[in-house]
Formats: structure tokens, C-alpha cells, sequence
């Protein structure tokens, strides 16, 4: 009787999941805001940038690697976002680690659109 149980909630798992699957090689496409302007801040202060991302295609958009330009940007990596949806890449940079006025960073994302490499970018000025 466990048997056919587990056999069956496998067999579930399985078929529910299979709208979502990701195939190795299948491109899309995506808009994203490719600048984020936190316009001016006070020292300290962690800047929140948000990039509204919105799958165009006919895939999934899959992000592979998302790569800050410095140890003072955190961004987080988003779940695939299925064709037709909107997501958003989240970044935070921590204002308190800088030594400049002005604010330039960047994020890199790879996702699988062409080109699959995309540079955000998150800019300010610290008063």
C-alpha cells in the first residue's frame, strides 16, 4: 500500500511539473530598465535598485549567473520568469563602503536571450 502511494504522489510531482520545464538551449527574449536612478542619498544608506524584467518570448527566462561590479552591490538572483510574465531583479548597494560621491555600479546578468550577457546599471549621488 506505501508503495502505491509514493508511485502515485511521484507520478503527481512529476506531471504537475511539466508546464514549467526548462529545456538546455531553448532562447528567449526580455525588456528590462537597464538603469536604475536612486538620485540622491545620504551616506549610509542602502540603496534598493529594482529592474522590472519582462519575459517577451516564448521560453522561460532563466538567469544563470548575476554578478555585482563590487563587494559593496548585493544583487539576487530571481527565479525564472515564464513567457509573458514580469519579474524583477533586486540589488542593494551599501553606501556606507564608498568613498565617492557619485554612484556607479553595475550588475551583470547571464540569461539565455541573445546576447546572454546584460549590464544593469545603478546610479546616485551621496550627499
Amino acid at each position: 500500500m506505501k508503495k502505491i502511494i509514493f508511485f502515485l504522489a511521484l507520478s503527481f510531482l512529476i506531471f504537475s511539473c511539466e508546464d514549467n520545464k526548462v529545456v538546455v538551449g531553448q532562447k528567449t527574449t526580455m525588456e528590462v530598465n537597464l538603469v536604475f536612478d536612486a538620485g540622491t542619498v545620504v551616506k549610509g544608506e542602502v540603496i534598493n535598485a529594482k529592474f522590472k524584467v519582462k519575459n517577451t518570448g516564448k521560453y522561460p527566462l532563466v538567469f544563470g549567473e548575476v554578478r555585482p561590479s563590487c563587494s559593496c552591490t548585493v544583487p539576487h538572483k530571481p527565479e525564472p520568469i515564464m513567457p509573458g510574465e514580469t519579474g524583477e531583479i533586486v540589488a542593494q548597494v551599501m553606501t556606507d563602503k564608498l568613498n565617492t560621491k557619485n554612484v556607479s555600479k553595475s550588475v551583470t546578468i547571464m540569461t539565455n536571450t541573445e546576447p546572454n550577457t546584460t549590464v544593469l546599471r545603478i546610479k546616485g549621488v551621496i550627499k
